[in-house]
């Protein structure tokens, strides 16, 4: 007799008999090729003995008539689900899975909880996880992965990760946006970021390390707190600009940030670029359509959804991939056109 949903044995319990984790179950049930096959069917038999009856998520995946990837953002992710990058890189993800036939399950993780993460995997709903953001919780992250969940991250390389990581070069991609803004004659570059954030980190190292080859200062009455997103960004930037500080140009950490910022200068009667030039960061499609016209650094989005299905695809088919580091490249467009410029203060 079979047992009711309310009695009947879990993928976790067999793990546990097993000495195994849930995902390994999980795929050892629907036939990984990773998995030994001694193992698998030791799995089996566990499952069949329980009588084990996994759900229709997991038993399609088993079948691969509707294999799903489930893309996770984390909440320690400064970029709100809604941010245009975000949504622009999940549109190109949601391209590439379907080209293959596959569906994608997206889910924020819940907060404070890491195990959370893994629970799309863990409950057959999903083979593998494309996770966007990483920051504080890289250890969380590399538990997981050490488990045997399949996963590749979107961000920065951090020293101490295991996983795979696939992003684009920010420290470049910061120097890229401040040399030009120093090329078309700025001398008092504002930086409106964070420090803490690791892309954020990395692209303030290219800000001061384009100052420092031009011999520039990189005072601290320079940084503008403001974070990827309009949440304050422009109310901050408000302040700064009341202070009263003597700046020529601003390179903004995002494309939100930048248009917020030139939103504000606008309000006031200050001209971009004739008096203020400013870059940002991301290539949101917004951008192009304003005036001014927003220069910006370019994430190679379609690029970074091809490497992250691609990576985690082979991850989970022979249990390793690399990481990638991908190029970013400046557009130079109305914000920062060519002017002669005169240092501006409040």
């Amino acid at each position: 007799m079979k047992q009711s949903p309310n009695t009947r044995t879990q993928m976790a319990d067999i793990a546990r008999l097993a000495g195994v984790s849930a995902s390994t179950v999980s795929r050892a049930l629907s036939g990984h090729p990773a998995i030994a096959l001694a193992t698998r069917e030791r799995i089996a038999e566990l499952a069949r003995s329980l009588n084990y009856q996994v759900n229709a998520g997991a038993a399609n995946l088993r079948k691969r008539t509707n294999p799903t990837i489930g893309v996770l953002l984390l909440n320690d992710n400064m970029q709100a689900m809604s941010d245009p990058f975000i949504l622009k890189l999940l549109g190109h993800i949601a391209d590439e899975l379907d080209q293959r036939g596959m569906a994608l399950l997206l889910r924020r993780a819940a907060p404070n909880d890491p195990s959370s993460m893994a629970a799309m995997v863990d409950s057959g709903q999903a083979g593998g996880l494309i996770v966007i953001g990483q920051n504080s919780l890289n250890q969380d992250i590399n538990a997981l992965f050490a488990r045997g969940i399949p996963m590749v991250v979107w961000g920065a390389k951090l020293p101490d990760s295991a996983y795979p990581v696939v992003g684009s070069d920010n420290e470049q991609g910061g120097y890229l946006a401040t040399r030009h803004l120093i090329e078309q004659g700025c001398e008092r570059i504002a930086y409106m970021g964070e420090y803490e954030h690791a892309e954020a980190h990395l692209r303030h190292q290219g800000y001061l390390r384009a100052l420092q080859e031009a011999g520039l200062s990189s005072s601290a009455h320079l940084h503008i707190h403001a974070s990827f997103d309009s949440r304050g960004a422009r109310a901050r930037f408000a302040d700064w600009l009341q202070a009263g500080h003597r700046f020529d140009g601003v390179f903004c950490i995002s494309d939100v940030a930048a248009l917020s910022a030139i939103a504000e200068l606008t309000d006031r009667g200050i001209q971009v670029p004739e008096a203020v030039k400013v870059v940002g960061y991301d290539n949101i499609e917004l951008g192009a359509y304003l005036h001014p016209t927003l220069s910006t650094i370019d994430q190679p989005t379609q690029l970074a959804a091809q490497h992250l299905v691609e990576g985690l695809l082979q991850l989970m088919q022979t249990g390793q991939a690399l990481s990638q580091r991908l190029p970013t490249r400046l557009i130079a467009r109305e914000s920062s056109a060519t002017n002669k410029l005169q240092l501006f203060a409040m």
